[in-house]
């Protein structure tokens, strides 16, 4: 996990698709038995893939935080994308189903992530990013959740936005984090775009089938550039970017943010009739 640094919107402009893809998109981060990790300098992000097989994985402590454990000046939320699992945090065992979360506090030390099936295994999307305080664990069944749905079907943007780690429910220091999931024949997702100057996101595509793809669009709203996502795979958004998609089918995707506030609503839209 090595550090990056942020590039300027005016750069990015200049790159072709295989820079452009090295810069904002993360491939390889589901490994069988494996634990992969992304550091991005913009809000200090990290994003991870933990896939435990037979044998359980401890959140590890790379040496580019600079810590005693991830966890020491860090928050973050975890998603189980996979089959069920656990996640026992500082001895406390959490059951995760498929779509479950987990706010995991600033100070947290022992993270250790679990299968519940070798054959089916769980697959635990975390997003983390720096902490000024701690608060405590939190488990989050999808089960439980509220869903607001959004978008219609003339416009192929029919979908469910499941808020699970916000201020709404719970404090966080800057940690906002859910997921969309869009109804079968849609393929739209946040269209019209916008962007939010006073903190980044990353999504992560899931559920996108075999042989199908999303294009994610991005770049600033009058030099709008695409990238091709697969499956698993995630885009990094800076704050001067937009974030936009439309699949080949159906798909979900995992939404998180960082950064100067936590105002799900504060956006800068960017019309259709502007976007060039």
């Amino acid at each position: 996990m090595n550090p990056d640094a942020s590039m300027h919107p005016s750069h990015v402009a200049t790159l072709g698709t295989a820079e452009l893809r090295a810069e904002f998109l993360v491939t390889g981060l589901f490994q069988p038995g494996a634990a992969s990790f992304r550091y991005w300098g913009t809000d200090r992000t990290v994003l991870g893939g933990v896939m435990p097989g037979a044998a359980p994985l401890a959140l590890p402590n790379p040496a580019a935080l600079g810590g005693t454990c991830f966890l020491e000046r860090r928050e973050a939320g975890v998603i189980n994308l996979g089959g069920p699992g656990s996640v026992r945090v500082d001895g406390v065992e959490h059951t995760l189903a498929s779509l479950d979360a987990l706010y995991l506090g600033r100070g947290t030390r022992d993270v250790v992530f679990a299968s519940q099936s070798a054959a089916q295994p769980a697959q635990f999307y975390l997003l983390s990013y720096p902490a000024h305080a701690a608060y405590p664990v939190r488990h989050l069944p999808i089960r439980a959740a509220q869903g607001e749905r959004l978008g219609t079907a003339a416009n192929a943007n029919v979908r469910t936005l499941f808020k699970l780690i916000h201020p709404g429910a719970f404090p966080t220091c800057q940690l906002v984090m859910g997921f969309t999931r869009l109804e079968p024949g849609n393929v739209w997702n946040t269209m019209p775009p916008h962007t939010h100057l006073r903190r980044s996101e990353v999504y992560l595509y899931f559920h996108v089938p075999p042989g199908q793809a999303v294009f994610h669009f991005m770049g600033r709203p009058q030099a709008t550039r695409h990238l091709m996502v697969r499956d698993l795979e995630a885009v990094l958004s800076p704050p001067w970017s937009i974030h936009s998609g439309v699949g080949t089918a159906a798909y979900g995707f995992v939404w998180g943010m960082g950064g100067e506030n936590q105002d799900f609503a504060d956006m800068d839209p960017a019309p259709v009739a502007d976007l060039r």
